[in-house]
């Protein structure tokens, strides 16, 4: 299985947000304005392709399938290819399938991984307040086009992780990447909507 940093982070492909302008600061109306898009959102179900550059790897790791998410805190990736795996995340439990394999995580167990989690359920639910908690946010762009990046407090997170970059246009998310200290990286594409 996929190292926990990018398992969680892959969940943050599920959002359809949206972000405005500018260096976010106290009382940052563009910001706020995002967070309210954002919390409007109570479902998706989109596609994605997430590519993965690990430094013990020759070559890159290239996923797709589909991500679901309802409000508040229920996320889902379901990798279709090139092997089935699931993940969901579901209040506060992480349960990680593939194929006969099962793994069960409570969060309370990993608080290492509560700044990743939070770092997608805040985002989905526009939940500002939780983001602040555990990062500095930087807004630039437009609503028509945004980049909300997110560089952890956390002295420990910041040792592994050195920011997350999620863009998107209006109320969807569109790309969310990851960038490693130790130079790992792994970039999630989300494509538009997809039907029932």
């Amino acid at each position: 299985m996929r190292p926990p940093a990018a398992l969680v982070l892959a969940l943050a492909l599920l959002a359809a947000p949206g972000v405005p302008a500018a260096e976010s600061a106290a009382g940052s109306s563009e910001l706020d304005q995002l967070m309210q898009l954002l919390a409007q959102r109570r479902h998706g179900r989109v596609s994605f392709t997430e590519v993965q550059h690990l430094a013990v790897l020759d070559q890159p790791l290239r996923s797709s399938g589909e991500l679901l998410y309802d409000a508040p805190d229920r996320l889902e990736k379901r990798t279709l290819q090139p092997k089935p795996e699931d993940l969901v995340l579901d209040h506060g439990t992480l349960i990680m399938q593939r194929g006969t394999h099962r793994r069960v995580l409570s969060l309370s167990d990993t608080p290492q991984a509560v700044p990743l989690v939070e770092s997608v359920r805040a985002t989905l639910a526009g939940d500002r307040k939780a983001l602040e908690q555990y990062f500095a946010l930087h807004l630039s762009g437009s609503l028509e086009s945004w980049t909300l990046e997110l560089i952890p407090r956390d002295a420990t997170l910041r040792r592994s992780i050195e920011h997350i970059r999620i863009g998107g246009e209006h109320d969807a998310i569109r790309t969310v990447e990851i960038i490693q200290r130790d130079g790992d990286s792994s970039l999630l594409s989300i494509g538009p909507e997809l039907r029932p």
